[in-house]
């Protein structure tokens, strides 16, 4: 089940913090409690998709991006996603997230998010891609900022993130159903 009074948590306690320009970060704290565990009893994969979401709509929050969505009438959805796991979050941990927009190009955001343990270790990192949306497709990213009346120059992507947007546009799609005989299977 989505941790919607959670959600409505961190919305709470982020409404008065300060408004975030382009690439400031989000600092936020969570604790992973025993519905968010495995069957190891640590972190759930899953659910530390869903925990990042906890940190991504603040920011968004701050930042006047949900007050443009409603007034243009756009949505907002994850267009893909890759994650590093390094260190197990246990339960009752507390971990301290840190969400900043990394950039955008001619069609996604990319979002960089992580967390942390309270001994300064970094327990995982996501970068996520992200798509605004309209009844016509796509918005560009380039007209989202024209919304905020400010200019902003679009920034580099870090050269990590330009590689794994690449990497991703080779995957095939759909996904093949047939055996792929160009890569190496079981024996």
């Amino acid at each position: 089940m989505y941790p919607v009074i959670r959600m409505y948590w961190q919305l709470f306690k982020h409404r008065n913090d300060p408004k975030l320009g382009a690439g400031d970060i989000h600092e936020s704290t969570h604790y992973c409690l025993p519905w968010d565990l495995d069957i190891f009893w640590e972190l759930n994969n899953g659910r530390t998709l869903t925990l990042y979401d906890l940190g991504r709509i603040p920011m968004g929050m701050r930042s006047g991006l949900f007050s443009v969505l409603r007034r243009q009438g756009w949505g907002l959805t994850v267009a893909g996603s890759s994650v590093r796991y390094r260190q197990r979050i246990r339960a009752f941990e507390k971990i301290t997230m840190k969400s900043r927009l990394a950039g955008w190009d001619d069609r996604f955001f990319y979002m960089e998010q992580s967390m942390w343990k309270k001994d300064g270790t970094c327990a995982g990192h996501v970068l996520i891609r992200s798509a605004m949306t309209s009844k016509s497709g796509i918005v560009p990213p380039d007209r989202l900022m024209e919304e905020f009346g400010a200019p902003y120059a679009r920034p580099v992507l870090p050269e990590w993130v330009q590689a794994w947007s690449t990497a991703d546009a080779l995957r095939p799609w759909p996904p093949m159903v047939s055996k792929d005989t160009t890569s190496p299977g079981p024996a």
